[in-house]
């Protein structure tokens, strides 16, 4: 194992990541340098959170230790003067020597050793993925955009449903999609007073966690109370503009209207106060000349390092006199597309905890 440091945040919150591995360079006690008679190792991750004491980090790397297993990448944070801890840990294991059923035991001990509020284990190649509902209204750039991703193998979910209040014509391409994949699409027509609440959620009980993919339809707190109380799991959202400014209806109008220099997106999870849940995603786009600006000060050297975070993560788009409201929303929803997806993706690879009332911690 590697010398692991634990940091404590000062004020605000920061992640401490102390062990990078290279998967490749790994080799496990006595194991034969000839690859044909290695183990066949799998992945796997571990999420922790329970109140702060001396000695939670050791445990946890000595519960995968000791049954042969390697952390490849941890991180630990310890916000300052909330006496919690939160961890996540990549790591890779002989599957033989440890099963499934017994990683859960272990632990399982571990989260009532230090009694843990979080707890979860995920073997991404050997466990069922993730079963989303999805709830789209008119606008399907990222319902398309979802379908897409999940068709590549880049998002570890499977699509169980998708419902929406508006009534989608045979011949249209997302209809035709979804039929090809054998994908169900059940229309809802909603009213001011009839929102279909308990349609929907017969139709998603046995989902994981749910998407709005731009459904417009959850437009009051009372609803949103009801149904939260009622589904019980997560629900993630996506919303034109850096919240917490743009809430409620027809963002991309209020954000043009009041002169928005930079366009953005946020995802987010549903809470019983409209567009105010916790933070998952948020993300802005960037000029291409801009962007090759900002590339052109680095060294060679350094380049490679951050020409992927630069291009995809960190990205600006800036708007000017020049645009008008169609091409505000074009460019609003490729950036709508990319903070879902990304969102998305690391909800399921258990990158999110929730911190606090409304804050998240992303590893």
């Amino acid at each position: 194992m590697s010398m692991i440091r634990r940091r404590v945040s000062s004020s605000l919150p920061r992640l401490s990541k102390f062990a990078i591995r290279s998967f490749k360079s790994l080799k496990f006690p006595g194991e034969s340098l000839d690859s044909s008679t290695s183990p066949v190792l799998t992945h796997g991750i571990h999420v922790f959170q329970c109140p702060d004491e001396v000695g939670i980090v050791a445990k946890l790397s000595d519960c995968i230790a000791s049954r042969g297993g390697n952390i490849l990448v941890a991180d630990v944070f310890v916000p300052e003067k909330k006496n919690v801890f939160y961890s996540r840990s990549e790591f890779i294991f002989d599957p033989v020597k440890w099963p499934r059923e017994q990683m859960d035991e272990d632990f399982f001990k571990l989260s009532k050793r230090f009694n843990a509020m979080k707890s979860v284990v995920r073997v991404p190649d050997k466990d069922p993925k993730y079963k989303i509902g999805v709830l789209v209204s008119k606008q399907d750039h990222c319902l398309i955009d979802l379908l897409h991703g999940w068709q590549d193998g880049k998002l570890p979910v499977d699509i169980t449903c998708v419902i929406s209040n508006h009534d989608r014509l045979p011949n249209t391409h997302v209809t035709r999609f979804l039929e090809r994949h054998g994908i169900p699409y059940h229309h809802l027509r909603t009213s001011k007073e009839n929102k279909r609440d308990e349609e929907i959620l017969e139709l998603v009980q046995n989902t994981d966690f749910l998407v709005l993919a731009r459904y417009m339809q959850v437009n009051h707190n009372k609803f949103l109370s009801n149904f939260l109380r009622a589904y019980g799991k997560d629900i993630i959202n996506i919303h034109h503009g850096l919240l917490p400014s743009f809430k409620g209806g027809n963002p991309s109008k209020q954000a043009f209207e009041a002169g928005v220099k930079l366009i953005g997106a946020t995802s987010h999870f549903v809470s019983e106060e409209l567009d105010s849940g916790p933070i998952i995603e948020q993300m802005s786009k960037m000029k291409p000349t801009l962007v090759f600006r900002v590339l052109a000060k680095l060294d060679h050297e350094n380049l490679h390092l951050l020409v992927h975070d630069v291009l995809s993560s960190h990205k600006v788009e800036r708007v000017s006199h020049k645009d008008n409201l169609r091409s505000f929303v074009r460019k609003s929803e490729e950036v709508e597309k990319q903070c879902l997806a990304k969102a998305i993706k690391s909800y399921c690879e258990l990158r999110v905890l929730h911190y606090e009332v409304n804050k998240t911690v992303l590893f």
